[in-house]
């Protein structure tokens, strides 16, 4: 079984910032000022959910797990049965080299799959993106799979080569 594991820097960073803060503030003003502490605890944390809001959103809409046991491949809120990817595309993206940090960006400020006509990946020609999101989130590497229908799946991972090397042994494609 194969699980991308996400990394948490962000979130471990907005959350001990916010604890520093409050502990500083409580140093200052707790017993006498506990209920402004509280007030502005609670404004500050306001504050903290939509910095956690990217992490949350990569989470429900980014995380990939290949089963082989089960014959899936689960992106998101999507599964697919591992019968169905072509290994031959899986093979073929293996052998690209993996981008550049600029391309990385460059590829997800441009990776848009919204839900509304005009910006639907398919009206611009590109690969359908899997998982739920509306976009690649930014620095994070996009592999392009084909289904063994020919339908092209755009899968956004962070570490490209341990992805693929996973996929390629479930499809049991040859690399």
């Amino acid at each position: 079984m194969y699980v991308e594991k996400l990394p948490k820097t962000w979130s471990v960073i907005c959350v001990g910032l916010y604890l520093a803060g409050v502990i500083a503030m409580g140093v200052d003003s707790i017993p006498q000022d506990t209920g402004a502490w509280l007030a502005v605890s609670a404004i500050f944390l306001l504050l903290l959910l939509p910095c956690l809001g990217v992490p949350i959103s990569k989470r429900i809409y980014n995380r990939i797990r290949i089963d082989p046991s089960k014959g899936t491949l689960r992106v998101g809120r999507e599964q697919f049965a591992l019968a169905t990817i072509d290994p031959g595309s899986v093979h073929a993206a293996l052998q690209q080299a993996a981008p550049g940090m600029a391309a990385r960006y460059a590829t997800s400020a441009g990776s848009i799959d919204a839900p509304i006509p005009g910006l639907r990946a398919s009206d611009f020609g590109a690969p359908r993106l899997v998982g739920g999101g509306w976009g690649v989130p930014m620095g994070m590497d996009s592999v392009v799979i084909a289904t063994r229908q020919g339908e092209q799946l755009s899968i956004a991972t962070h570490d490209r080569t341990a992805f693929l090397t996973a996929l390629a042994q479930a499809t049991g494609a040859a690399y």
